[in-house]
């Protein structure tokens, strides 16, 4: 048994009887160079699982091949229920198409490292849009909704402002409510304080706990602040040259690491 099958055995059985995701011995790779390895992971529905690792460790990909942004190279994954790349014919597992892509991709919402807001559209505009042209919500629909995200975000009063006259912290607010506003099943946030300044932080950090603290929605949380993934996650997930390499409560992952490569990893976030 492989270290990541060895760790996926370690899920409780709460977690893993009816999982909104499955990935199944997923692999990925580059050329030559295998970023993740067979990894089998179960995310229950509602779960906050944060994910940890050094760079380079295969963390982005992980959840890039979720949010069909990366094809895996092998195995499956599946939301709610659902193949995602693939789909059964006579069955048979075949390549989904387009189509089918599309349509449980809009299951998953996801939040990046870079805010990637239109930045010839008011914020108003840039959270209405995807609602209306992906959703195919009326413009006053999809216009309640956004104000409704943006409130729940800070940004009430921001609507008719365009992205170059915010922060950085509020950019990224901005495309949070985006997200939130599709009404997603599941949330993925790929290290999305890392491009900020350090003092802009907390702002988007306070807004992600307060999201997770209402607790029906399922969150995948790729971050390098070890704090917040102590007070957030449910789980906590270790990854190293692609494998799983341990998993568990934030308790037992921050407070007693048993593999080598997490203590070690741990040791370069003690406070001195």
């Amino acid at each position: 048994m492989s270290v990541s099958q060895m760790s996926a055995a370690l899920q409780t059985d709460a977690f893993a009887e009816q999982p909104i995701v499955r990935y199944r011995k997923v692999s990925k790779s580059f050329g030559d160079l295998q970023v993740i390895k067979e990894i089998d992971l179960n995310i229950a529905p509602g779960e906050k699982v944060a994910v940890i690792g050094p760079s380079g460790s295969g963390k982005t990909t992980l959840v890039r091949m979720l949010m069909t942004l990366e094809r895996p190279s092998g195995g499956t994954i599946e939301v709610d229920g659902e193949m995602l790349w693939h789909k059964r014919v006579n069955g048979k597992l075949v390549p989904a198409d387009e189509k089918h892509l599309q349509r449980v991709r809009c299951k998953i919402g996801m939040v990046f490292q870079q805010f990637n807001l239109f930045p010839h559209m008011n914020v108003l505009r840039n959270v209405t849009e995807a609602p209306v042209h992906v959703l195919g919500l009326s413009r006053a629909e999809a216009e309640e909704r956004a104000r409704e995200m943006l409130t729940k975000v800070g940004l009430a009063d921001k609507l008719d402002a365009y992205p170059a006259k915010l922060s950085g912290g509020q950019q990224q607010r901005v495309a949070i409510a985006r997200a939130l506003v599709m009404r997603p099943k599941v949330m993925l946030f790929d290290e999305v304080t890392s491009a900020l300044d350090p003092e802009l932080v907390g702002e988007v950090l306070t807004v992600i706990k307060e999201i997770a603290a209402e607790g029906d929605m399922t969150m995948m949380l790729v971050t390098h602040e070890m704090d917040f993934a102590r007070e957030v996650a449910d789980r906590v997930i270790f990854i190293d040259n692609g494998e799983i390499m341990e998993q568990g409560p934030p308790w037992a992952i921050f407070g007693h690491p048993r593999h080598p490569r997490t203590r070690a990893f741990l040791s370069r976030f003690r406070k001195k």
